[in-house]
């Protein structure tokens, strides 16, 4: 049984293992690559000072082995790009890179992810804005019951925005 726990990030004491997972080549969508620790540490240091993003570290049996990010998309990564409904919530995710992948793994951490965001009764709708050329975030999201919209545009990227219900959530994870 896979058990996951998840905690608020610690900037100070998390941001080298945060920028380990961040500039690891399959972190590419993260767009932190040239990343210095201290980067990082300053770049989750404003998470934690900011009212509307919140950075969470998951963990596998007690072990790091995922980031996520939860925001209110009216005030960042989306204002202006989408008409926000109440109860809407911006989600990130990144698995920690790994040598030995586990089959299915991802997919578990997201619905982890999931499920954590939708214990809070005021989550009625999450939003994600994954690159459009991030093909496996894509078919991930739609496992568990995100629907894309349409491609905006964003200052660092095109984004394909999607959007998942509770009711679609439960349905995906249920089948």
């Amino acid at each position: 049984m896979t058990t996951f726990t998840i905690r608020p990030v610690d900037p100070l004491r998390d941001a080298e293992t945060l920028h380990g997972w961040v500039t690891h080549p399959k972190a590419r969508f993260w767009m932190m690559q040239d990343a210095k620790p201290e980067d990082v540490e300053r770049a989750y240091m404003e998470i934690a000072a900011d009212a509307h993003h919140h950075a969470f570290l998951g963990l596998h049996d007690g072990e790091p082995a995922f980031l996520m990010e939860r925001y209110d998309p009216a005030h960042r990564e989306l204002a202006g790009l989408y008409e926000p409904e109440p109860g809407d919530v911006g989600m990130h995710f990144l698995v920690a890179p790994t040598d030995t992948p586990v089959h299915g793994f991802t997919r578990a951490v997201l619905t982890a992810v999931m499920t954590h965001l939708f214990e809070d009764p005021r989550t009625r709708r999450v939003v994600v804005e994954p690159d459009v050329r991030n093909t496996a975030v894509h078919a991930l999201n739609e496992a568990v019951g995100f629907v894309p919209e349409r491609e905006i545009r964003k200052p660092e990227k095109t984004a394909l925005l999607s959007f998942c219900t509770r009711e679609r959530f439960d349905k995906a994870v249920r089948a």
